[in-house]
This record gives C-alpha cells, structure tokens and sequence, in this order.
C-alpha cells in the first residue's frame, strides 16, 4: 500500500513515496538537482493523471498532447494520454511534485453528471484521445496545499488509511477541477509576466517557511521586491485570497495537524503559533473548522 522510491538522473535524484488503494496511485517527489539540466520521463500505463507543481519552476514536452508547457511552482491540471512521454527541464534546483493516478473508466465514473468541462474531458477519454482538461492550469490554493498535506502525513493504517486516502483523492479531484474551471475564466490584471508570478510565488513560499512568526507585509514586500500595492493585489488574484487570510488559514491547518499528532496542549500550540492568546487561537480555530480545538483533540 506504501513504497518508498528514488531515481538517479544524470544530475541529480529524485526520492519520493507512493500509495495505492482501489487502483489508484498517489505519489509525492522531492527532486534535487547539482546543475539545470533536462530529464526523460514516460509511462505504459493508461492512467488519467492528476498532477500537481508545488515547488520549484521546470518545463516539460509532452509528446502525446503535442505541447509545451512553461510552469512555475504551485499549479496544477488533469490530462490523459494512453501513453506517457515527456522531457523536463528543470528551472530551479529543486521541485516538487505530487501526483494522483485514476484508472480511467473509475475516473468516468466519478465525474459523471459533473461540470461540462469535466464532461468533455470524460468524453475525450472514452474516445482514446489524448487530452488535457485546461491548458490554463489552475493555482494550488489553501484548500487544495492543505489536502495534500492531510496525504502525507496521514498517520491512520490499514483499512482506514484506504478509507482516508480514497476520500482525500476525490477531494482533491473536485478542488482541482473547480479550480481549473475558474482559472480559465480569470483576467490577470496585476500580474502578468513570469517574474512577477514567481515573486508571488515566493511570498507564498515565505508564509509556509514563517508561519510561526510570520513577518509583516513591509517586511515581505522588501523580501521579494514587489511594492505593497501589487503584493496585495496579486497574491488576491492569484490565490483567491489576502496575505492575512492565507497565512491564517496556513496556522490554523497547521494547528490542527499538531492537535491530531502530537501531545501539546491547545494553549502550547497557540503559543508555538503565535496567537497573542490562548482564546483568541480558540475562536480562530472555531470560526474556521466549527468547532473547538479540544473537540478535535478528542474527537478526530
């Protein structure tokens, strides 16, 4: 049900961890590379693919759909292709990578009665087209970077962890796919060249690497060289959400995660996260979940 992995490349190694359950497979990767450079991939198995770009910036070709695509850390798309042939060209030294795999006919049940582009995606599939359900691909927002982290490291066994990780898969599948769906329909207005994105991207990155002691927007502003108007305005258009709400809702999963998995009192995690007092970490948490952080330590 769980395998650990690891490639070589020529420049580099990738190290990850697969689970399977009911025919699907979820991967997540960690690749590190000594130089940029350019790396073959391809597959047999005729899969839909879920794939999900949450750190670092590369670009692949992918021989069945006949295109290129230029990503930069934290997005994500569906495709499918009988086969699986692409080149990657790593941009950074480090990516990474998460992945679902559905058998194709479980993944025309699930969506069946769905969105009209999941439709049409479901119809190219059954046609044994190569297909991708958007060439805009959608952002890796809170909730999805959150149900990814709820995958690994989930701490249930046997039954259960199938439970959960089957549950977790459609989840995603819906998050993703509504995500994409209102992707393809945004206009960006503030940001709208690669190197903006990637400063966006790394004040996404910094919240994650601060939350515990999260800096202010001055503070973030100066880090990434974005003047505080377009750091506002652009993580909103990127993210659909504010700094403040992002980061929020990055301690409050945070917190739950330490509820779930270690002995720490809820007024220790709130001081670890740095609400100014243990009350006010508790209605933060209830506002956002419905109910209480000791409801949670009890009742997960």
């Amino acid at each position: 049900m769980e395998e650990r992995q690891s490639r070589e490349f020529d420049k580099g190694k990738m190290s990850g961890v697969l689970w399977q359950c009911d025919g699907i497979r979820i991967g997540h990767a960690v690749s590190k590379f000594t130089e940029l450079s350019s790396f073959s991939s391809s597959s047999k198995t005729d899969v839909v693919r879920m794939h999900f770009g949450m750190r670092g910036n590369y670009s692949f070709d992918y021989k069945q759909l006949n295109k290129t695509y230029d990503l930069i850390g934290g997005h994500h798309n569906i495709m499918y292709s009988s086969d699986f042939d692409m080149v990657v060209t790593n941009k950074t030294l480090e990516l990474e990578t998460f992945g679902i795999q559905f058998p194709k006919e479980l993944f025309v049940q699930f969506t069946a009665g769905s969105s009209d582009a999941l439709k049409r995606f479901s119809q190219g599939i059954m046609e044994g087209k190569s297909v991708i359900l958007s060439d805009k691909w959608g952002v890796i927002d809170a909730p999805i970077q959150q149900v990814i982290q709820q995958i690994i490291h989930c701490k249930y066994a046997d039954d259960l962890k199938k439970l959960f990780l089957l549950s977790k898969s459609i989840e995603l599948l819906v998050l993703c796919a509504d995500a994409v769906s209102v992707s393809q329909d945004k206009k960006e207005i503030y940001i709208k060249n690669a190197t903006d994105k990637e400063k966006i991207i790394a004040v996404r990155d910094l919240i994650h690497e601060r939350v515990h002691c999260p800096p202010n927007l001055t503070e973030i502003a100066q880090s990434v060289g974005l003047n505080e108007y377009k750091l506002k305005r652009g993580f909103k258009e990127t993210f659909n959400n504010t700094v403040f709400g992002y980061l929020t809702d990055q301690r409050l999963a945070l917190a739950r995660q330490y509820l779930l998995d270690t002995e720490q009192t809820a007024a220790e995690i709130a001081t670890t996260l740095g609400y100014a007092t243990p009350q006010h970490f508790n209605n933060a948490f209830k506002k956002k979940f419905g109910v209480t952080p000791y409801s949670v330590r009890n009742n997960p």
